[in-house]
């Protein structure tokens, strides 16, 4: 069975059901001591009364709180301790009851059976205690039936108990794994909010801000076409939103076809001349999204750090590559969390990410699937 620690105990589901069943179960159980109760009345001796009812008291304590002590206490050894103490106190009976004290053992190796000690040392005491209980009752010259029926009782009993708290532990164990991974899932799913808005957020104002001062220039020639400019600001202000909107909610995808159209226009609001494919239909249906989001994550770091003039994008059914002219993998775009995010991503999807100077002399980005 499991050797949990005690801190790690804490945490597993369940537990607390658990033991209030146990205490349920426990003290219906204790309506065996019944016969234990009346044999010591049934002494002429007042200490039998007295101490003997006493010590049976005790005795049910300490077997309601096995389970409650086993489950907190982290130490093999200590869990033990219920066991020892309740057969101690059986042993204390012998002066009124002598071997008849055996049938109290069934509560003994339950109590055993329930601290979790493990499969092998429980396989190895259980059927001993069983044992020990028929030779007690053979030596003291019972009759064999109920010598057989009493051992039977603690052994059948005892690795029921055993097996049934073993299934708990493994439910137990599930519960806390389905916890795990709901959190685990949690956690990826509140990196995939963060890196989506920072690729959206990070594309869309890096175009807002270079149009911004494209509409600048063109007011202060006092130019006509300033007027689309701001309105096409607008547009990408109210799309950046409704993008950001649609990320939280995970509804938002992003196509390759949908992001070489945006680059083309961002990269020439820039001023960067766009190399960039005609077509789309080279790239596998499932490498759609990733391509895009490639598409997107590289061409914003062109037009916000490389400070190139040219940049192209080439396309395959094994690869999608964007490199530029500009300042090259000493750039801040190397080490930006954009491309960070990236890499989770491509790594995510089990694709490569490569960066690094390209034959144009500046940046490259390439992701190989």
């Amino acid at each position: 069975m499991s050797t949990t620690t005690g801190p790690e105990r804490t945490r597993v589901p369940g537990r607390r059901p658990f033991q209030r069943g146990w205490l349920i179960g426990a003290s219906l159980s204790l309506i065996w001591t019944y016969p234990t109760l009346v044999a010591l009345w049934e002494e002429p001796s007042l200490s039998a009364h007295l101490i003997g009812t006493g010590v049976v008291v005790v005795f049910a304590a300490v077997f309601l709180a096995t389970v409650p002590y086993a489950r907190n206490t982290a130490s093999r050894t200590r869990r033990v301790i219920p066991s020892v103490v309740l057969l101690g106190l059986s042993l204390t009976l012998i002066p009124w009851l002598g071997a008849d004290i055996r049938w109290l053992w069934t509560f003994v190796g339950v109590a055993f059976a329930v601290s979790a000690m493990g499969r092998g040392t429980t396989w190895l005491v259980i059927p001993a205690l069983s044992a020990l209980s028929l030779i007690v009752g053979e030596l003291d010259s019972a009759d064999a039936f109920t010598s057989v029926l009493n051992a039977a009782i603690i052994l059948s009993i005892s690795i029921m108990m055993f097996s049934f708290v073993e299934n708990i532990s493994t439910l137990e164990r599930l519960r806390a794994a389905q916890e795990q991974i709901a959190e685990l899932a949690a956690e990826r799913e509140r990196g995939r909010v963060a890196r989506d808005v920072h690729d959206i957020l990070g594309h869309s104002l890096t175009v807002i801000t270079v149009k911004a001062e494209l509409a600048g220039r063109l007011m202060d020639a006092g130019s006509p076409a300033a007027r689309d400019e701001i309105a096409q600001i607008e547009g990408l202000s109210r799309g950046a939103l409704a993008d950001v909107r649609a990320t939280v909610h995970g509804y938002r995808g992003v196509s390759i076809s949908g992001e070489l159209a945006a680059a083309r226009a961002a990269l020439e609001s820039a001023g960067v001349s766009a190399d960039l494919p005609g077509s789309t239909d080279q790239v596998p249906a499932d490498r759609r999204e990733l391509a895009g989001w490639v598409v997107r994550e590289a061409v914003t770091n062109v037009v916000r750090h490389s400070g190139a003039s040219a940049c192209r994008v080439r396309l395959d059914n094994r690869s999608i590559e964007v490199a530029d002219d500009g300042c090259g993998p000493a750039s801040t775009a190397s080490t930006g969390s954009g491309l960070t995010g990236l890499r989770e991503r491509v790594e995510t999807s089990g694709a490569r990410l490569t960066i690094g100077r390209s034959d144009l002399g500046g940046f490259k980005v390439k992701v190989t699937w």
